[in-house]
């Protein structure tokens, strides 16, 4: 090694012990990369958002290249970082992002699971999903026994049935009860704002808009003051911790968003998420899933089972698409030689292909009724 390395590293060692004093946390800070895409608040916010983070004793980084998604990528895959927050990502089906906000009622802070993403393409077998996800994440943040209500949306008492049924089967769900008189495990307007249960579970889409409520209900909507972004993206088997921020949200949500990853590392997330995983799989999770699907099928004969085309590198995306569509519309471009790939963006389910295929493959999917 040579001495330039070493004295690097005693340089390092020196400057983790000096820190550890100040703050009394020891051991390596994890390393959170912000690869900020199309803020509408620009640079000053992004500067702002930094400078908070190393207020809070966090360490971040910011994400610098041509292609910012790669690189976070490439550096999470790495090791180089240990989390990455970014503005918009398109995670695969069965990965969405579990958010955090502080409740107006009370102060206190509630999950919403989910925010982004699709944890499945059948609506109450997404939600089931979904309160696992956000156990996980709030295991993952500090919470020991995290309690869950779901939000009286529709699918709300299938999803309650589903639950209860994973809980008599053996796994350990803490439900939460209503402030309303009548009380249960399905919640309130009422509960939303006095953040009843520690994880409140929904479908992303609507999470998505409760997101935006609570985040910016003081400013308008046009900046994010307030919470902790729209979380990491959580599913079975999914390795990269990725959180989400909005283009809206302001220098102290991004912040936010690097210290709930920062915890989430410091609470080795990847272990809660498989355990959490392993507990439910024992507890029947996979039998109650596949049968709220078949439930929800009508019968129909049995589609030509479709190859993919040769795999490429999906940079393009075409928006619109109704997610129960989703994998019909990827199906009908593997027919006719495009490879597609299905994903979940900012404004709902996305197909990505190769970006000189993406002309023919928005005519297809306009002849075949996926698009207008």
């Amino acid at each position: 090694m040579s001495d330039k390395k070493i004295k690097a590293m005693i340089a390092n060692t020196f400057l983790e012990v000096a820190d550890a004093l100040e703050t009394g946390q020891y051991g390596k800070k994890p390393v959170i990369g912000f690869a900020s895409e199309g803020s509408e608040h620009g640079q000053d916010n992004i500067e702002e958002a930094m400078k908070i983070a190393e207020m809070k004793g966090l360490k971040a980084v910011l994400i610098e290249g041509e292609d910012l998604h790669k690189k976070m990528e490439e550096m999470l895959d790495s090791g180089e970082i240990d989390g990455a927050v970014t503005m918009h990502y398109p995670f695969p089906i069965g990965v969405s992002t579990v958010g955090k906000v502080v409740t107006p009622g009370k102060g206190k802070p509630m999950y919403i699971a989910t925010t982004t993403g699709t944890s499945d393409t059948d609506r109450i077998s997404g939600m089931v999903k979904n309160a696992i996800y956000g156990i996980i994440a709030a295991k993952a943040d500090g919470v020991e026994n995290p309690t869950v209500g779901i939000a009286n949306i529709d699918g709300a008492r299938q999803t309650e049935k589903a639950l209860l049924k994973l809980a008599e089967n053996g796994y350990d769900i803490n439900f939460a009860e209503s402030v309303r008189a009548d009380g249960g495990i399905v919640m309130r307007g009422n509960d939303l704002l006095a953040g009843t249960p520690d994880i409140m579970v929904m479908d992303s889409l609507t999470g998505n808009l409760m997101m935006k409520i609570f985040s910016a209900y003081t400013t308008g909507g046009s900046y994010e003051s307030l919470g902790f972004g729209y979380g990491p993206g959580i599913g079975d088997g999914y390795d990269r911790l990725i959180m989400i921020v909005s283009r809206a949200s302001g220098a102290p949500v991004i912040a936010g968003a690097m210290e709930f990853a920062t915890n989430l590392v410091k609470h080795d997330w990847k272990k809660v998420a498989a355990e959490e995983f392993a507990k439910a799989k024992k507890a029947g999770f996979k039998e109650i899933i596949d049968e709220l699907k078949a439930s929800g099928k009508k019968e129909a004969a049995p589609a030509a089972a479709v190859t993919a085309p040769p795999k490429e590198i999906c940079t393009d995306q075409i928006p619109g698409i109704e997610v129960m569509d989703l994998e019909d519309a990827v199906q009908a471009l593997w027919k006719e030689g495009i490879y597609a790939e299905s994903g979940m963006g900012c404004t709902g389910p996305i197909v990505l292909m190769a970006a000189d295929k993406k002309a023919r493959a928005y005519e297809i999917l306009k002849n075949a009724g996926y698009v207008s």
